[in-house]
């Protein structure tokens, strides 16, 4: 099957990986403008830019799909398939009506749970036990295509957002085949979705990963897991931005909201119950173990978080 592969990040450069692996003709990929990263702003090429290049297939960086231009590239092209892995553009109703077998996506939830850009983030922000991934058939809406086929999995007690990342990319890539292999035996079935059920995941800001130590200890904990590595939950240490990559749930303590409990372990009071912090980075600092920041520093037990 002859495939256009358009993706972004890691998550979707292992999809383009098992395709390749499986024998897909991959003609071509579309991946988003190379951009700066880092403090020092290096111009870096995306995940799925560098796995196309390692492997010789033409690249595409449009910084949009809705011109002629683009849209007479993929003509030429002339794909069976468009496969769409978190590229972070909208396709226009032209270039989803030029593959014979239409433009197949994979989200990473159990849809219609999360449409949107944050489907991973927002199962752990609100405490779900059971996330997944999805291929649909994709519409002119956001994530609103017919279901072909579903993958399912528990999310861990502690599991955060980066580490649910690493576990279902491996398992949209190979949904991805399977679902091109249906499609190409005519197998594939095609599950519309029930609007009425249907959640959205919005972008994620920094502005929303401020630690409020007046809501309940759940809830910070599923902050703490579902912002890591990015936009990462964060408090103040006195006049210092304290970020927080790990905790687990500590409900044996109790205090006052924001007060750190134990000098040895790093538990901080919540309006019910506590969290314990297992990761943090000080600003300035390196990222480190809690207890070892503890043990490097002059905080005190009874000392307030902000």
């Amino acid at each position: 099957m002859r495939v256009v592969f358009m993706g972004t990040p890691e998550f979707a450069s292992l999809a383009l990986l098992r395709l390749l692996e499986d024998g897909h003709e991959v003609v071509a990929v579309f991946t988003k403008p190379d951009k700066p990263v880092g403090r020092k702003k290096i111009v870096m090429p995306s995940a799925v830019k560098i796995r196309a290049v390692e492997n010789k297939i033409p690249v595409y960086q449009p910084k949009t799909l809705k011109n002629p231009e683009q849209i007479e590239i993929l003509k030429k092209i002339n794909p069976d398939l468009i496969s769409v892995v978190a590229y972070g553009q909208i396709l226009p109703k032209e270039i989803l009506e030029i593959p014979r077998y239409g433009c197949v996506n994979v989200h990473a939830s159990l849809l219609p749970k999360y449409r949107g850009a944050s489907p991973i983030q927002s199962s752990i922000l609100n405490g779900d036990k059971v996330t997944g991934v999805t291929t649909m058939y994709m519409s002119e809406g956001l994530d609103t295509g017919d279901i072909i086929k579903t993958a399912r999995t528990q999310i861990g007690e502690n599991e955060t957002a980066a580490e649910l990342f690493a576990r279902l990319a491996p398992m949209g890539a190979s949904l991805l085949c399977e679902t091109l292999s249906e499609i190409e035996n005519e197998t594939a079935s095609r599950l519309p979705q029930d609007d009425e059920k249907a959640t959205y995941a919005p972008i994620l800001t920094k502005e929303i990963a401020k630690i409020d130590f007046l809501a309940p200890s759940e809830v910070i904990h599923n902050k703490v897991c579902g912002l890591s590595d990015w936009p990462c939950a964060y408090c103040y240490l006195g006049e210092k931005k304290l970020k927080v990559y790990k905790s687990i749930l500590n409900d044996e303590y109790f205090g006052r909201p924001g007060e750190i409990l134990s000098k040895k372990r790093f538990i901080v009071a919540c309006k019910t119950g506590a969290v314990e912090f297992v990761e943090v980075q000080l600003e300035g600092k390196k990222k480190m173990l809690a207890k070892d920041f503890l043990n490097g520093s002059a905080v005190e037990k009874g000392t307030i978080l902000k």
